[in-house]
């Protein structure tokens, strides 16, 4: 894979950058493997119901951590987990109903999170819903419940659930909207008793629309620059707890590129920093060319590798200060 590719793969699929020995390994690799293999493990299922959690703001104190959804990622990489199950997992959790008290709250959240509906729009399903949740009797997305849990069940077994879901998914993959009669096609190939999601993501992840989602960039989120950070820096996978603190800490800001240079110094000069001593580098243009391609995915200009190269001649530059100039510059914060 060429590094550009492999490093953007690894931040949509993982929410990381690759470690060192990851970037040997698939940079001799197709794309298509590396979708096959990652569709099989347990990290990219792992990062995908974060990234789930995320969307319904079930963080920090709201985080579940049930064994109903804790083994959601291993069930998903077994085949043995639809999506409308585990959307309903996430949804009957104490944790999602504490994040949303109320009746008015809690089905307005389903309406729009789940069935992607608009309350304003939708005024006697939301009526009927609070209903529900107060335990009387109604008709909710046209069918009957009695409780909180048929408001959960009944949406997500509505039609347009499953459409709202695709939807949401391919736009956070590929950066665009899909073809209506695309989406209507992996409608109905979820619903069948045989479907699994597991080969929407290969269709996807194996289209034109993919390999050209590479050449758009954005704004890392905070949670997957504060792990990218992370791993390039210590080359190893941190507690993810600490990423957590990390992107916490950026999210608390309403900019937070200032405070991404500084978790970036602190980083460096922390003793887990996996930078080599300046002496210890015998050929400093190529050096600086690895960590072009270990940080941004490409190659220096001859301009850049000039400048770098004759920084390093200077002697009171440090390794660490080269490595923050890439890691601090606005580049490094986009996939």
């Amino acid at each position: 894979m060429d590094p550009h590719v492999l490093r953007r793969a690894f931040l949509d699929f993982y929410c990381r950058s690759p470690l060192s020995a990851e970037r040997e390994t698939w940079g001799a690799k197709s794309l298509a493997e590396f979708v096959d293999v990652s569709l099989e493990g347990l990290e990219f299922w792992q990062a995908w119901l974060e990234e789930q959690l995320y969307f319904f703001l079930l963080l920090d104190s709201f985080r579940p951590a049930t064994q109903q959804i804790l083994e959601i990622p291993r069930l998903f990489a077994e085949d043995r987990l639809r999506i409308r199950d585990a959307l309903h997992r996430i949804c009957i959790s104490p944790n999602f109903d504490r994040r949303n008290p109320g009746p008015d709250t809690f089905v307005t959240v389903v309406l729009e999170q789940v069935v992607g509906l608009t309350v304003q729009k939708s005024v006697r399903d939301l009526t009927t819903g609070k209903k529900l949740y107060d335990g009387g009797p109604g008709v909710f997305l046209g069918k009957p419940g009695t409780s909180q849990a048929d408001v959960v069940a009944i949406a997500i077994s509505d039609p347009r659930a499953l459409r709202f879901f695709l939807l949401r998914e391919y736009q956070r993959w590929m950066r665009i909207d899909p073809d209506d009669a695309a989406l209507e096609r992996w409608v109905r190939s979820l619903t069948h008793p045989n479907g699994r999601l597991k080969d929407v993501f290969r269709a996807w992840f194996n289209s034109p629309e993919y390999a050209e989602r590479f050449k758009k960039s954005r704004l890392q989120p905070n949670r997957v620059f504060a792990r990218a950070l992370l791993v390039d820096l210590m080359d190893q996978l941190p507690e993810p707890a600490e990423a957590r603190r990390l992107s916490n800490a950026l999210d608390g800001l309403a900019d937070s590129q200032p405070l991404r240079s500084l978790l970036a110094r602190l980083v460096l000069d922390s003793n887990r920093a996996q930078v080599p001593l300046r002496d210890s580098i015998d050929d400093r243009s190529a050096w600086i060319e690895q960590i072009f391609e270990r940080f941004l995915g490409r190659q220096p200009s001859v301009e850049e590798r000039h400048v770098f190269v004759a920084s390093l001649q200077e002697s009171d530059c440090k390794t660490s200060t080269v490595v923050y100039a890439i890691v601090s510059h606005p580049e490094y914060q986009v996939w």
